[in-house]
């Protein structure tokens, strides 16, 4: 695994980064884009991206769902070289490894090639191909950054495969970073030397303050969610709450995996995916961001960044007592939602919340990417 992240020999090089992604770079921006962002704007040093390969068994749907739209392509910048593995669709099975092995031949030299300066390895994503680079001596250091129950997006003998692959990835990098406090807890049990680095918010890129509200105006309101609906999703939550304020309009933005569970009442809209500098432009438009996500083993490993975002734009937030959302129920502008009873009540709480606008920019600086990453740098550098 190479030194321990503080080495002393370590202070003052200039440190690499290559970066298994558990998406691509080209997709919407989430926290792996900015983890390589902030690891760039601390090191100044080149990061080799690796993009994602299929880790489970092929499904029938993935040959009737179309992948979700996802804007004009990004931008690759010149500090950043994207690699992009081939592989066969096998991985849980028994001998994938050596199989894909044969596929990956070109990718390693390539990493070989790049690692010749001081570099850490970064996984976003347990794989095989992971384990392998993690047994190369090239590596200066290593960290896995854990920001899911990636286990519980599987099924069957690839929910099991990955759930090894996890436990094997975690205890054989230098350390762990954890998205949230129940992460962190998790894999701390499991004795793997886990920090905790929650989400933030890209401040710099955020729409200007202050915004106008509608509903302060005596104009209809909006209730607002951008983001992706999926299984994790709470219908039963939305359509209670379209019901109970039938003169509000409720905007549900992003793809949709799956249909709505009966017809959906008229003042609830359904909109595509938008780019992540358009989906900020939307929120703008909220009277109220809401986090409608069931509890399940999903939503309880998460740290949603809508909720720096809506935060970081002003809005209250509405949302369902979730994950690391459960710890934060008397943090300001945050309305926690426990049953489909107290629904009205909730949302007239977060119609008449108000901010100043220096407490929006204090969130703003205190949770940007910028300031999160200050205290995981001992783990890049």
């Amino acid at each position: 695994m190479g030194p321990t992240l503080d080495s002393p020999h370590r202070q003052g090089t200039i440190m690499r980064l290559v970066y298994l992604s558990p998406v691509s770079w080209h997709s919407f921006a989430q926290r792996p884009h900015e983890l390589v962002r902030q690891f760039h704007a601390a090191t100044q040093a080149p990061v080799l991206w690796v993009e994602p390969y299929p880790t489970r068994l092929p499904v029938l749907a993935d040959l009737l769902t179309r992948p979700p739209y996802q804007g004009p392509t990004v931008a690759v910048p010149d500090w950043l070289t994207l690699a992009r593995p081939r592989a066969l669709p096998i991985e849980p099975l028994p001998g994938s490894g050596w199989v894909n092995r044969l596929f990956w031949q070109e990718l390693k030299q390539q990493i070989r090639h790049f690692a010749q300066a001081p570099t850490q390895l970064g996984i976003g994503k347990p794989s095989r191909l992971a384990l392998q680079l993690l047994q190369e001596p090239i590596f200066a250091g290593s960290f896995y950054d854990v920001m899911d129950n990636v286990p519980a997006f599987y099924r069957g003998w690839s929910r099991r495969a990955m759930h090894r692959r996890q436990h094997q990835t975690a205890r054989a990098v230098v350390t762990a970073l954890a998205s949230c406090t129940t992460l962190q807890r998790y894999w701390q049990r499991q004795q793997v030397d886990t920090r905790l680095l929650l989400n933030g918010c890209a401040s710099e890129r955020l729409p200007a303050l202050p915004l106008s509200r509608r509903a302060a105006h005596g104009t209809r309101p909006v209730f607002g969610y951008i983001g992706t609906l999926a299984k994790w999703f709470d219908w039963e939550f939305v359509l209670a709450l379209a019901v109970a304020f039938p003169g509000a309009e409720v905007r549900l933005i992003g793809p949709q995996h799956g249909p709505s569970p009966r017809a959906l009442p008229d003042n609830i809209r359904c909109l595509p995916a938008l780019s992540h500098e358009a989906a900020l432009q939307a929120m703008a438009e909220f009277d109220v961001g809401l986090i409608p996500f069931k509890c399940n083993d999903i939503t309880r490993y998460v740290d949603p960044i809508k909720y720096y975002e809506y935060r970081a734009l002003g809005l209250p937030v509405v949302s369902t007592a979730f994950g690391e959302m459960g710890t934060r129920r008397h943090l300001p502008g945050v309305f926690l939602s426990d049953s489909l009873d107290d629904i009205s009540r909730v949302i007239h709480q977060a119609l008449t919340f108000t901010e100043p606008l220096a407490e929006t920019l204090k969130f703003r600086e205190a949770n940007s990417w910028a300031k999160r990453f200050e205290g995981a740098h001992a783990a890049f550098l």
